[in-house]
């Protein structure tokens, strides 16, 4: 991976990025991933989106990272939280998103690892999250160490609309070796091969 960097992102600095952070999240609506809403999408709805995490940030229970092309934001990548006690091991990973015009040159396994690391950082030794089924995010996961727990079948519909499968997915990280250094895991006994 060359030319990019990747920072955490505060929540001071949310605002003056919504704008460019709402263009990645259409590109990736607009390029079929399943993240959450339904295309097309508007501009101004993913600004709003995006604007409507800067209290997670500011108060711990979100983190998000983000990679840059000069100005331009082509990828990013969050964390989410709990508040409950007896979750604080744990976070979730979510919209790992990386513009289409920029994809195959490694930056998904970059925002990836930023994340793992961030989370590992605030405590968690248990990392969650979920993807589309057959999408070609299941191949970084799989080859990033994460392990899948299983399929829930229609869980999210894609963003034309039509109900698609979920696969789950866990990663433990151990306190012993940096996040992204694991090699990856055979599935759990009573997980379903996906």
């Amino acid at each position: 991976m060359t030319g990019f960097t990747v920072s955490s992102l505060g929540a001071g600095e949310l605002g003056r990025t919504a704008t460019r952070l709402a263009g990645l999240l259409v590109d990736a609506v607009d390029g079929g991933a399943s993240v959450g809403f339904l295309a097309p999408l508007d501009r101004t709805a993913a600004e709003r989106w995006w604007n409507s995490h800067g209290p997670a940030l500011a108060d711990g229970g979100r983190a998000l990272w983000v990679a840059r092309d000069g100005d331009r934001v082509v990828g990013t990548v969050s964390a989410g939280f709990t508040g409950y006690p007896n979750g604080r091991h744990r976070a979730e990973i979510t919209k790992l998103l990386v513009h289409r015009e920029v994809r195959g040159r490694g930056l998904g396994r970059t925002l990836l690892a930023a994340a793992e690391r961030g989370a590992a950082d605030r405590g968690a030794t248990l990392l969650v999250l979920d993807t589309e089924t057959g999408s070609p995010a299941e191949r970084l996961y799989r080859s990033a160490g994460w392990t899948a727990a299983g399929v829930i079948p229609g869980f999210a519909a894609d963003p034309g609309g039509t109900l698609r499968p979920t696969t789950l997915y866990y990663k433990q990280l151990h306190r012993d070796r940096p996040p992204g250094s694991e090699r990856p895991r055979q599935a759990h006994p009573g997980a379903r091969r996906v």
